[in-house]
């Protein structure tokens, strides 16, 4: 086992870009029966984002939306269109997870944390370091 698997808990959620926020909570509330559990606008990521709930439990949905055209997830939809953008994973502690990584190899998008949703701690993992997909590590507090 990697030095940065000891930080790993669980997988937290799976991040997805989507270009029309309300389409998107139509399909999924509707559709598949999740549940919003938060949402918020994060202006330093410049995006809306809406955490949903399967209705079995486990790991989460985020819906991503843009706020801006120079946001990272408006750049994500230009090249790739909607879906999926990142894979989270849920760390005890997030600097500890990311000193790891860099140990490994890994390159870390961020010098520091950031704040991520609801006040959780993030970084995210270089996808060409993690078999082509950005990867996002949450601490939650």
């Amino acid at each position: 086992m990697t030095e940065l698997a000891e930080y790993l808990i669980q997988l937290d959620h799976v991040g997805i870009a989507v270009s029309d926020l309300n389409t998107a909570l139509e399909f999924y509330q509707g559709t598949l029966g999740m549940v919003p559990i938060h949402q918020e606008e994060n202006l330093e990521q410049q995006v809306v984002e809406v955490m949903l709930q399967p209705p079995g439990g486990g790991a989460l949905i985020q819906l991503l939306a843009p706020l801006t055209s120079e946001s990272e997830i408006a750049k994500f939809l230009d090249r790739n269109g909607a879906g999926v953008q990142q894979i989270a994973y849920r760390v005890s502690d997030v600097t500890e997870a990311c000193a790891a990584a860099r140990a490994a190899g890994i390159r870390v998008i961020y010098p520091n944390a950031k704040r991520g949703t609801n006040d959780s701690l993030i970084n995210f993992l270089h996808p060409k370091d993690c078999g082509g997909v950005l990867s996002e590590l949450v601490q939650v507090n």
